[in-house]
């Protein structure tokens, strides 16, 4: 990491939503006063059109002036509302990610780059942008087939962006580890495991191959599913920079009055994406995390078809597990063996109170039976969750908090279609069934089978497992006896690097402040 150029990094995003009226418009609740004075302090930079803006609008235009790699981090940071807060991360949920095309040329050479072959051989025709994003655009293109001329939509990698991440990435990891030094109530949070789930999250988006193959997995799991489906591949004209799949012509579910017009069941539709989500979590332990109305149209036949495949979540047989019996337990008011479940599972500390977490669910599960269905909003009940595992200390499980936050999207875009959605109702067919399956006797003979599977695998351990046990019996007898000791090289080595990095600290620090002084200055 660069020191300088992380600390320049971070100082022009906090000059920027200084200006944008971010920072003021952030809650000053529970600030340190010696912070709460600096926030009042900075109003004085605020650009004046920006003090007749509402946060979110104030915000979208902060993100727009940092570039490209900031849209993408404010959206991954929309799906930690345990790490931003609820109010802040639905403000982030709303940016959206439209960004100027950039020329077709330099698409056609990211194409040939990475596929090897000129565009004239990849591609009937190509014509130009349709979208763009901060990580890729989308072109129509057409192409020769057995069955004839067929359309495509073809997504193409900005020019750029991965350097451009690289670089601002490092902003965020010196964000995230000053926010473990110096906030200990923070480290729960683990910004830095945040952080890096961010970079490998992004990296993955990056690398367009992954998208496809991700299309291919969901399409072989909801092959036999009622009313939904995903985009094909064309494996021949896909790498790492591009992607080629069939052209959707449908309605996005964005535009209700053109899916009334065209005659489909709103209602049905409602029903039919809640149970193809709950499905790929639950059956699958995979599942589309972006289930935005944009990402969703509505072909002729009425199937939901889902694009956009760039971030997936993954939840174990263990997790999804734990899930189900947290979500029975609510159902039967067992809050006990709710709270059981979260000691069990990990997710809550040890030496906390079985009981007192469970008056604490209580308190989230009472409301939920007091209430009509339809009333019931996800959203409300997950700021209750967040509040009650604060309070618990209970770790972010980052797998989860994808889980939710998509939960909630998809529920929105429900009572789009239907204002009076019944989630409760339209999920009992798939989550009743997966439940039978999974906690019932069937459960006693898939344990069974996979315990027997992990016994083979150790007997067949066994032997290496001995060979480096007696291997470090033998290092701990030569520590004993000659003790731990560094060699000259690696000393020095950690003198000089500590060396190094406290004194590019300090030339930073001064940099920033006489920076800062100037900038005030200036402006005076």
């Amino acid at each position: 990491m660069s020191t300088f150029g992380a600390y320049f990094r971070l100082w022009r995003v906090g000059w920027v939503l200084v200006r944008e009226g971010v920072v003021s418009a952030l809650p000053s609740e529970g600030l340190p006063p010696p912070i709460a004075l600096a926030k009042s302090f900075v109003t004085v930079f605020e650009r004046s059109k920006a003090r007749h803006q509402k946060r979110s609008d104030r915000l979208a235009q902060a993100v727009e002036r940092l570039g490209p790699s900031y849209v993408k981090i404010g959206q991954f940071l929309a799906t930690r509302p345990d790490v931003v807060g609820v109010e802040f991360a639905n403000d982030l949920s709303q940016l959206q990610d439209r960004m100027a095309f950039f020329p077709s040329a330099a698409a056609k050479a990211n194409i040939e780059g990475s596929l090897g072959r000129p565009i004239g051989e990849l591609y009937a025709s190509f014509g130009d942008p349709i979208a763009a994003a901060s990580i890729a655009q989308v072109h129509p293109a057409e192409v020769d087939s057995a069955e004839g001329r067929k359309k495509v939509a073809v997504k193409i990698v900005r020019p750029g962006v991965r350097q451009r991440f690289a670089h601002d990435i490092e902003a965020m990891y010196l964000v995230a580890h000053m926010q473990e030094r110096f906030l200990a109530s923070s480290r729960r949070l683990r910004p830095v495991e945040v952080t890096k789930t961010l970079e490998q999250t992004t990296k993955v988006e990056m690398d367009l191959r992954l998208e496809a193959a991700a299309l291919s997995e969901i399409a072989e799991n909801t092959e036999k599913d009622p009313g939904f489906r995903v985009p094909k591949v064309d494996w021949e004209r896909t790498g790492r920079d591009v992607i080629t799949m069939e052209w959707i012509d449908g309605t996005r579910m964005s535009d209700v009055e053109g899916l009334r017009a065209a005659g489909h069941d709103l209602n049905l539709l409602a029903d039919t994406l809640i149970q193809s989500f709950l499905r790929h979590t639950l059956r699958d332990g995979f599942f589309h995390a972006d289930m935005h109305p944009g990402n969703l149209f509505v072909d002729a036949d009425g199937m939901i078809v889902a694009v956009d495949m760039g971030i997936v979540g993954r939840l174990g047989k263990k997790e999804r597990r734990f899930l189900a019996e947290i979500l029975y337990g609510f159902i039967t008011r067992d809050y006990i063996r709710v709270a059981e479940v979260h000691f069990e599972a990990g997710y809550v500390p040890g030496h906390h109170n079985v009981e007192s977490f469970a008056q604490a669910i209580r308190a989230i599960g009472e409301p939920i039976h007091g209430q009509p269905a339809e009333t019931i909003s996800m959203g409300k009940l997950l700021t209750l969750l967040f509040e009650v595992t604060e309070l618990f200390d209970m770790a972010t499980r980052p797998e989860l908090v994808m889980l939710q936050k998509t939960m909630v999207v998809v529920e929105g875009v429900s009572r789009m279609l239907n204002p009076r959605f019944n989630m409760w109702k339209a999920s009992e067919p798939v989550v009743g069934d997966w439940i039978r399956t999974n906690l019932g006797p069937k459960r006693i003979a898939t344990d069974l089978k996979d315990g027997l599977k992990a016994a083979v695998k150790l007997a067949e351990a066994v032997p290496e497992i001995a060979a480096k046990t007696e291997k470090f019996h033998h290092q701990l007898l030569h520590m004993s006896e000659h003790g731990l000791r560094f060699d000259a090289e690696t000393a020095e080595a950690i003198g000089k690097a500590e060396a190094r990095y406290n004194r590019s600290a300090r030339i930073a620090l001064w940099i920033i402040a006489l920076t800062l002084v100037y900038i005030a200055w200036m402006l005076s």
